[in-house]
């Protein structure tokens, strides 16, 4: 065994990516505080709209994305499509198991609080398309493997979800005797959404390579211009945590214990489907990279889209609002936590270098390497 394989992981990310739980905790704590003590300042930041989606969310999203797109090798994408063992259990988790998990959860979790488990069945429809970039690139997941899972989601998405939300809200409680919910939401606001939040930065990250590569070559593109650009995506989380948080700061500290509630369902989720999810690429034959991709896209939810249909269909003052707002105030630290048990699994799991995806002595790649 050479030094390298001893070193922690900690030891060999960067400054930023070390104490990114820090930065993560510490924005959230700025938002909730900027929310609580500026009076009328969620009102404010929700009221900068274009066309329905908040500016300063989908400025924030796409200042995150776009470094983590540019560094994706699309020219390799194809052999992320034929690989079935990644796809068919991809879209299964995501779009079968995924919701009904979810639709279990919150009918066991919350019987009595109707509007807080459609926020919830509505957070579990919204499958993960923006911030999944960011936890897979950290843990070192397959960046082709995410582009291609994140597109199939995307389309996915626009297809099925409202005829999920029909089914899940109004159908299947009519055949189990429950209580039902409506859901009105039209495809084209499902398709902006998927547009704002990854046509934009995808299409951005894809001229970039192509343009940069271009001009001067792959080797000065991924080692002088991806390690200029790669800290912005940390910046962008980092902006964006602060804003969706001060949105509803005050609405999340009046009532803890509502939060508490809404948290519990959402803590067993993100575990249930992250560990069930890489418990299955392994057993599939995935190397670390896929089954690290495969895990982070089963276990995030695309928050902006269920955040943006409660507030449509039931208000912005509703339950159904407030649950989807606590649904990235949970998976943000639950899942950062992931990606580091994620890379101080990595060797112990996916013992030798081809199964890990990288050479012996290569270090972990985060948000801030190219």
């Amino acid at each position: 065994m050479t030094r390298t394989t001893t070193v922690p992981v900690a030891a060999r990310l960067s400054f930023l990516d070390r104490y990114l739980a820090v930065w993560i905790l510490a924005a959230m704590g700025v938002g909730l505080g900027l929310g609580r003590i500026v009076p009328g300042l969620g009102d404010a930041l929700a009221e900068v709209t274009v066309t329905g989606v908040s500016l300063p969310i989908a400025l924030g999203l796409l200042v995150m994305m776009y470094p983590v797109l540019a560094k994706v090798r699309y020219d390799r994408l194809g052999s992320v499509t034929r690989d079935r063992r990644l796809l068919v259990p991809s879209l299964v988790i995501n779009w079968v198991v995924g919701p009904a998990v979810m639709f279990a959860l919150a009918w066991l979790f919350l019987p009595d609080l109707p509007e807080y488990r459609t926020g919830l069945i509505i957070v579990g429809l919204a499958r993960c398309i923006a911030m999944v970039i960011i936890w897979n690139d950290l843990a070192c997941g397959d960046r082709e493997a995410a582009a291609v899972l994140v597109a199939l989601n995307s389309v996915f998405q626009v297809i099925a979800f409202s005829a999920l939300g029909w089914f899940y809200l109004s159908v299947l409680p009519g055949w189990l005797d429950l209580e039902t919910t409506g859901l009105d939401v039209s495809v084209w606001e499902i398709a902006r959404s998927v547009l704002i939040f990854l046509g934009l930065p995808l299409a951005a990250g894809f001229l970039t390579r192509r343009l940069g590569e271009k001009a001067r070559g792959r080797t000065w593109y991924e080692t002088k211009l991806i390690p200029r650009i790669a800290p912005f995506a940390l910046y962008g989380l980092l902006f964006t945590i602060v804003v969706l948080f001060a949105l509803q700061g005050d609405a999340i500290t009046s009532k803890p214990l509502d939060v508490a509630r809404i948290a519990l369902p959402l803590l067993v989720y993100f575990a249930v489907m992250w560990a069930g999810s890489m418990g299955l690429g392994r057993a599939v034959g995935l190397d670390y990279p896929r089954t690290t991709t495969l895990a982070f896209t089963a276990a995030g939810n695309n928050f902006e889209l269920a955040i943006a249909v409660a507030i449509a269909t039931f208000g912005a003052a509703s339950g159904q609002a407030l649950a989807g707002v606590v649904g990235p105030l949970i998976e943000v630290p639950v899942l950062i936590g992931l990606v580091y048990v994620a890379l101080a699994a990595r060797r112990r799991c996916f013992p030798s270098p081809a199964a890990v995806g990288l050479p012996a002595a290569a270090a972990p790649e985060g948000s801030t390497r190219a």
